[in-house]
């Protein structure tokens, strides 16, 4: 026999579900652009959200960081571009510089780390934090690529397409399209063989 769903589980969902979609439309002005049925659930913790776009269906989950350098040009262009139906897990960081490109269909799991620059450390009179950052270079993943859990994206990276990047792993190279990753540093451990439509074990 199937136990129902208790009256206060239910209650406790649809209190979740009309609160985000509050939170969304009071930070949707902020966005340089949001698409349709797209969700950020609170809270998020956040900088220069005029420099984020959003595409449709997307989900940003609770106790996100997504922090844009607002000073590093003078462009107004977005520099954080998620295109449509991702979902970034919660607890994640994306910190933005120069350019993050999101594809289409990405999933994230938690405590995802993703940024396009570094933190200066050369000058041993200042302090690190009062450096400021330096090493900007842009990060694209592509489209329908899994992030796994507790992984890490470092500048310069281009993830390609359909590519899984295993946990706790730290990409600091490019991942060609239609591999699984792993490991510090994350290299190729798969690839799938279009000849043969398996996915092969790298040596």
């Amino acid at each position: 026999m199937i136990k129902r769903t208790h009256w206060i589980e239910n209650y406790h969902y649809l209190f979740k579900r009309v609160r985000t979609k509050i939170y969304t439309w009071m930070l949707s002005p902020c966005l340089y652009s949001m698409g349709e049925k797209t969700s950020i659930i609170p809270p998020l913790r956040f900088a220069n959200l005029q420099y984020v776009e959003l595409g449709k269906y997307v989900t940003v989950h609770s106790h996100c960081w997504i922090n844009v350098l607002a000073d590093t040009d003078d462009t107004d262009a977005p520099k954080l571009i998620i295109r449509d139906h991702v979902g970034i897990g919660m607890n994640a960081t994306i910190t933005v510089a120069k350019k993050v490109v999101i594809g289409e269909h990405v999933f994230t799991g938690r405590n995802v780390f993703i940024s396009d620059h570094a933190h200066d450390y050369r000058e041993t009179g200042v302090p690190i934090y009062m450096q400021g950052v330096y090493n900007t270079s842009g990060v694209t993943i592509g489209a329908h690529s899994w992030l796994g859990h507790n992984s890490s994206v470092l500048p310069g990276v281009t993830i390609g397409k359909h590519c899984v990047i295993g946990a706790n792993s730290v990409v600091n190279r490019d991942i060609p399209d239609y591999h699984v990753a792993a490991g510090v540093p994350a290299i190729p451990v798969r690839v799938y063989d279009v000849s043969t439509h398996c996915w092969k074990r790298l040596k």
